[in-house]
């Protein structure tokens, strides 16, 4: 009755070991020990509470990742495989189909993973895309941009973080990089998708499956360009919708839509990122079926009194969820107060002065990731924050104000030289 769980995040924002405490085998961890460290901890010595944890240097060798889980699988009578990472959700899908295991296999989850596969779903389903084609050569990426114009979007088709991002706004932005990644000569490429550019805010919606029902639809909107992670040193503030916006039904209605066309688990966590464009069309980003990253699962834990990923991990190992159960037919939870977040992002420099800890009761969370002294360099992904906080209120329009005046000091008083 063993739970293995892939987890390429630090250790202490995770303890699979208390949450999924009800399993009578315990959890058997594989552990990552760069993104351990990366979050700052200490590799730990031992099994801390799991029945087995086991630290690789990392996830990048696909090989040693697969092998040891399998091993590991058969020797501790695994019988449920948790993955909340995106790099990993086809690697446990596929474990699952070597251990005959429940839960989603690979093919399950790869509508999720290949963009191009969920854009085709999900214009099926009618929904709006952008205009899009995953160019082999240069050729293709110059033929795409005089149909369609600048600004274009390049991304990996199986990216996730923002990894692999680039928007290019003018001809020599597009020169470059085509030179760069499609030179001459180079064989023809299939793992890029280029998007035309939608203008507008960026919705997400975050929430939980279980027993193939949506118990829970969090709408929430971006205040900020996602794609500007890497040049953006002001505050980032993103806080969820209000529920008697409309924009916040139809989100939640088009994410409905979305993941009955790719076939979701019937227990999993998702998010979704949906533009609205300022002629208030809806056009489908993306969608993952996993929970949120950054602090966004913060920003729920405050909303709902729930963390969703120990509820997205309780659901998938069909343990009870204690704030579902006894949720009418129909009904999802609703939030018990408005939340949302404020986040600077590293950038490169020496940090010399960071903000005083705030100490309003509604910061629900607070972190600083450097300390003076420290030597940065410029943000990899868009989770790679100097500073982040989260924070509640009553109405969608007292958090706004609240988070926007701790943005300001955060801008006041972070000094990176």
């Amino acid at each position: 009755m063993s739970v293995l769980v892939l987890h390429r995040f630090p250790l202490g924002p995770f303890p699979y070991d208390r949450w999924l405490a009800d399993h009578d085998g315990g959890v058997v961890m594989i552990a990552a020990r760069d993104r351990i460290e990366q979050g700052g901890e200490a590799v730990p010595e031992g099994f801390l509470g799991y029945r087995h944890l086991e630290v690789l240097d990392s996830f990048d060798d696909d090989d040693l990742v697969t092998r040891r889980a399998l091993d590991l699988a058969l020797e501790h009578g695994v019988t449920h495989v948790v993955a909340h990472h995106e790099a990993d959700l086809l690697r446990a899908g596929l474990l699952r189909e070597k251990l005959g295991l429940p839960g989603p296999r690979r093919d399950d989850a790869l509508p999720f993973r290949d963009k191009v596969l969920m854009k085709h779903r999900a214009v099926g389903a009618g929904i709006e895309v952008a205009p899009h084609t995953v160019p082999a050569t240069a050729a293709d990426v110059r033929a795409f941009a005089e149909i369609h114009g600048l600004p274009l979007v390049f991304k990996a088709r199986d990216g996730f973080g923002s990894v692999g991002l680039r928007v290019v706004h003018t001809r020599e932005q597009l020169a470059e990089h085509v030179g760069r990644e499609f030179p001459d000569g180079a064989a023809p490429r299939d793992d890029v998708l280029l998007e035309a550019y939608v203008p507008g805010r960026m919705c997400h919606v975050d929430g939980l499956v279980a027993g193939g029902r949506t118990v829970l639809s969090c709408p929430s909107q971006y205040q900020y360009e996602l794609a500007s992670f890497r040049t953006d040193r002001g505050a980032r503030v993103d806080l969820m919708l209000d529920p008697a916006d409309p924009v916040s039904a139809r989100v939640v209605e088009l994410t409905d839509t979305l993941l009955r066309a790719l076939g979701a688990p019937a227990d999993t966590a998702f998010h979704a990122e949906v533009f609205h464009t300022p002629d208030d069309r809806l056009v489908l980003c993306e969608i993952a079926c996993r929970p949120a990253g950054g602090r966004v699962r913060d920003v729920l834990k405050a909303a709902y009194d729930l963390h969703p990923v120990e509820y997205a991990a309780r659901a998938e190992t069909g343990l009870a969820l204690p704030a579902v159960q006894d949720l009418p037919a129909g009904e999802r939870l609703r939030p018990r107060r408005m939340a949302g977040q404020v986040l600077i992002m590293k950038r490169a420099g020496e940090v010399r002065a960071v903000p005083e800890p705030p100490s309003e009761r509604h910061v629900e969370f607070y972190a600083v990731f450097a300390e003076p002294g420290e030597h940065l360099g410029q943000a990899a992904i868009s989770s790679d924050f100097l500073a982040a906080a989260v924070l509640t209120g009553p109405t969608r329009a007292v958090c706004e104000e609240r988070l926007r005046a701790l943005g300001e000091r955060f801008e006041r008083e972070i000094v990176v030289v």
